[in-house]
């Protein structure tokens, strides 16, 4: 394994505070414990769990001074993080485990000419359309069969021209070389930009960092829907609104939908346009993690909403940037692991042949606390400069940033946290699915713990109305 020093969580944490332009005199107030290696990995999954999830908790913090004037400690603790980075892993519905995530052919495949594909196959119309252009029956051997009769990155593109998601395993050597992975190197991890014209906005009355401020979260699967459920952890009336016709994953839907209301809207209705539009004028910040235009083709991109909702802070997440080739592209967690590097790193350090997967969606939940964190930055710059403003993280960017933590040496021994082993991390609450045990949130604040005051409800459980 390449040689690479680690990153201190302090020193990670404190890049992530100084690239939004955060005052440097609140790192003092935030106590990072636990150490490394805290996930069985070669990469530093423990320090971007915990310098994430303490970015978010930290702006929450000093969106608390704003509002209040007293100053809070923030604390969070490496295993706490990391496990919470597998949230989804340890959701227990009625005592037993939740349903299963992954359909039963996605994952990866040896093609033809050697080289390695992951499929990602968990939405029907996305199975459907790997089934059809392979020609075979939807059973393990005989995408297997199939597939041997493809170039891996030949199969990637067909893929991609059906609009479905698949990818092709890379080395980082080959990632770095390809124009996608140039045009991430090119970025920065995340970004905050003014995107309009608006007034300063004050901090309605609230005794939580976020008591008042109404969030519109447009987001499904994990990054996105985790970003919401961080920002319902300080207070914030989060609605979550999906459409009837969108598949969805039901055991996430559980994890990441503690703390929020949940509505259905279909954009492509006059009438539900309409609906969403009041709720984003009623909005201080709307996420959205669909691909790359789809808001926009429905009126309600960063512009747009800026123009409909003067002062929004709007919160773009995507699979591969916002830049390159790929910019259009669709993703998910494992697959942008598959394709920058990820996996053989990972496998290369364990002495394996094939992907290795990092030990959590680890992509997906730093992106999520990395979402909050924009999210709260700029709340913090609407309130003392005015403007609306545009938040972009997307995966690849993330992953990048994972990469540039460093390495560790014996990382892969460490142990993998079974149910019983987080039990202390772990808390009961009533849902519209039943009795929850779910991972508490990791980001805590002296005076105002985070805390899920809503339950998790099934998608549409609510009107889609801010409450008065």
């Amino acid at each position: 394994m390449p040689s690479q020093i680690p990153v201190s969580p302090s020193d990670a944490l404190a890049g992530l505070w100084r690239l939004l332009g955060q005052p440097a005199a609140a790192l003092s107030r935030v106590t990072l414990t636990g150490a490394e290696p805290a996930l069985p990995s070669s990469f530093a999954v423990g320090t971007a769990a915990q310098a994430s999830i303490a970015a978010s908790a930290l702006a929450a913090a000093e969106l608390d001074r704003l509002r209040s004037g007293r100053e809070q400690a923030v604390s969070v603790d490496m295993r706490h993080a990391a496990v919470e980075f597998r949230s989804e892993r340890y959701l227990r519905v009625e005592g037993g485990p939740a349903p299963e995530l992954w359909d039963s052919i996605a994952g990866t495949y040896r093609c033809g000419d050697g080289r390695w594909v992951r499929l990602h196959t968990n939405f029907p119309h996305h199975r459907d359309g790997v089934l059809a252009i392979l020609g075979c029956a939807g059973e393990r051997d005989a995408v297997a069969e199939a597939l041997k009769g493809w170039k891996a990155e030949d199969f990637e593109q067909k893929a991609a021209e059906a609009k479905l998601v698949v990818t092709a395993m890379r080395s980082f050597a080959e990632w770095d070389a390809h124009p996608q992975g140039q045009a991430v190197a090119a970025l920065p991890l995340m970004s905050l930009e003014k995107i309009g014209e608006a007034p300063p906005l004050s901090l309605p009355p609230g005794d939580r960092p976020l008591s008042g401020i109404r969030v519109l979260d447009l987001t499904r699967i994990i990054a996105g829907p985790v970003g919401g459920r961080t920002l319902a952890a300080h207070g914030a009336d989060v609605l979550l609104v999906t459409a009837p016709h969108l598949p969805s994953v039901e055991p996430l839907v559980i994890d990441t939908g503690r703390g929020k209301r949940a509505a259905q809207l279909d954009l492509r209705a006059v009438e539900d346009t309409a609906r969403f539009e009041a709720l984003l004028r009623g909005a201080n910040v709307l996420i959205q993690g669909y691909r790359p235009g789809g808001i926009g083709s429905l009126g309600f991109g960063p512009e747009q909403a800026a123009a409909i909702r003067p002062g929004i802070v709007y919160v773009t997440l995507s699979a591969y940037g916002h830049e390159g080739p790929w910019a259009g592209r669709r993703g998910f967690d494992s697959l942008v692991q598959t394709a920058s590097g990820l996996n053989v790193a990972e496998a290369e350090a364990a002495g394996t042949d094939g992907p290795k997967p990092l030990p959590a969606q680890a992509l997906d939940h730093a992106s999520g606390y990395l979402m909050a964190y924009g999210a709260m930055a700029a709340l913090a710059r609407q309130r003392r400069e005015g403007g609306s403003w545009h938040v972009r993280v997307s995966l690849a960017q993330t992953g990048r940033w994972l990469r540039g933590l460093g390495r560790l040496k014996g990382g892969l021994a460490a142990p993998d946290p079974s149910q019983a082993d987080v039990a202390d991390l772990l808390e009961d609450s009533h849902s519209g699915f039943g009795r929850l045990t779910a991972v508490r949130h990791a980001g805590i604040l002296s005076e105002t713990p985070p805390r899920w005051e809503r339950p998790s409800m099934p998608l549409g459980s609510h009107q889609p109305v801010w409450p008065d």
